[in-house]
């Protein structure tokens, strides 16, 4: 039995005879001749079928007993294959025409003549055209038919995307000396206070869906002195906007023995070495999206007052007595950063205590204002941390300030009982990033399935 070769292997084999096996993502028939372009996990190919020199035998056999297919196969022969029939094919590999090569993919210059085609699975009809460059659908048929539109090339060319920030993040946060921790999902009680929590029932027990992963990442600050973690975390937000998830992924940092300005440069320097390795890792994927290369330049910093300031006078809004930034805000600063530093990203701190959750650390000058801070990246806030409050009896003190009981922090507060440096961290949403890397109009298109309100894979309403 001829054992199968990779469809981008398939480039140095010319003349050979090679197996293939993938998913058929385009028929072009033209009556005599038959074109598939047929996709494996390494690439796709263009596979040419000439009816009259081609071996069907095996199809039947994988079809046995669906009656109505195998018919279409005795009437139709190879016209009866369709878009996403899983098939093996064995031919030859030769060179294209000059005139007929595609430089659009590594295997533009070559292409595999048919001699024998085995269908390993058949597909029933699509119910829309998967063959086209782009995946023109609506955002709800695109999450409707989930399985099958991830199917689509530039469709899961987003998540190769994520994989490299991933793997950029990783590769940072052990660059910095982190040390990598798994965290629960299930807890006793809200990370952050408020009512944006999942009750579930826990046995006779109230529990909840762990908000971020903050209280462990700085209860193991004493542990390992620097940490990571890729967590999931789940607000009840009755929101539904393009920029909001229910459930999303978090990347997080903490670090011992780290002070406010030593937080901001490693922030940024985590933020850019991330994004230079997706950058670098997917350059075809994001020329094929259109998207610009990021700009690199310093980034400015900002407190919330200095950047509302910047607001007025740069595009004429009074945002000064606000307490936060409004999404127009983030978006104009961005704008001002590309024109006046060359940045793609802004860095925004001190945000009034009040509104920040009770583990963020008072600046000591002004405690109306925290050592706090987002990130800002082509419109959009995709990273915010702090400096955290360290010491045990002020730690208790602003948990009580917010309406809480120290005793549902019992756990978390030994850790503070018992010795903790000066720490602080912050936290990146994956699926934001993604989103503004390749210029997505929605956070859900960066999410593989995703949870929102109005969706658990499929619709509620």
């Amino acid at each position: 039995m001829q054992s199968r070769t990779l469809i981008l292997d398939c480039i140095s084999k010319i003349e050979d005879e090679v197996k293939i096996c993938g998913w058929v993502q385009v028929v072009r028939d033209h009556g005599k001749i038959l074109f598939l372009d047929v996709l494996d996990r390494s690439g796709i190919i263009q596979v040419v079928v000439s009816p009259d020199s081609v071996h069907l035998e095996g199809v039947k056999a994988h079809l046995r007993g669906e009656e109505l297919q195998v018919q279409r196969y005795l009437e139709g022969g190879l016209h009866a294959i369709h878009p996403q029939d899983v098939v093996c094919i064995t031919g030859k590999v030769n060179k294209r025409p000059e005139n007929l090569i595609n430089k659009n993919i590594p295997t533009g210059e070559i292409e595999i003549s048919a001699k024998e085609i085995e269908v390993l699975s058949k597909a029933r009809e699509l119910p829309f055209d998967m063959g086209g460059k782009d995946l023109d659908l609506q955002l709800p048929t695109l999450l409707d038919f989930r399985s099958l539109t991830l199917r689509h090339p530039k469709v899961k060319a987003i998540f190769k995307v994520q994989e490299s920030l991933l793997e950029g993040f990783r590769k940072a946060a052990k660059d910095l000396g982190c040390t990598e921790i798994v965290v629960p999902t299930i807890v006793a009680g809200a990370t952050e206070g408020g009512a944006e929590v999942f009750r579930i029932d826990y046995f006779e027990h109230k529990a909840y869906l762990s908000q971020s992963p903050q209280l462990y990442k700085q209860m193991l600050v004493p542990v390992y002195e620097r940490v990571f973690a890729i967590a999931k975390a789940y607000r009840a937000e009755p929101s539904v906007t393009t920029r909001h998830l229910t459930e999303s992924t978090q990347m997080d940092v903490e670090i011992g023995f780290v002070e406010f300005e030593e937080l901001l440069d490693i922030l940024e320097s985590v933020a850019i070495k991330m994004l230079k390795i997706a950058e670098e890792e997917c350059k075809e994927i994001l020329s094929e999206f259109g998207v610009e290369k990021i700009a690199f330049g310093k980034i400015p910093r900002l407190t919330l007052r200095e950047a509302q300031d910047v607001i007025l006078k740069e595009f004429g809004r009074d945002n000064r007595k606000e307490k936060d930034l409004t999404p127009q805000d983030e978006v104009d600063l961005c704008k001002w950063a590309k024109k006046s530093h060359g940045s793609d990203f802004v860095t925004v701190t001190h945000f009034p205590t009040a509104a920040k959750p009770f583990y963020t650390m008072p600046d000591p000058k002004d405690p109306e204002y925290s050592l706090s801070y987002d990130l800002l990246f082509r419109g959009v806030e995709i990273m915010s941390g702090s400096q955290r409050i360290n010491d045990y009896q002020q730690l208790v003190d602003s948990i009580k300030s917010r309406g809480m009981d120290p005793k549902s922090f019992e756990m978390y507060l030994q850790a503070f009982k018992f010795g903790m440096p000066p720490e602080g961290g912050f936290s990146f949403g994956l699926e934001r990033i993604t989103m503004h890397v390749l210029n997505l109009a929605n956070v859900r298109e960066a999410s593989l399935f995703p949870r929102d309100m109005e969706r658990v894979d499929t619709r509620l309403r």
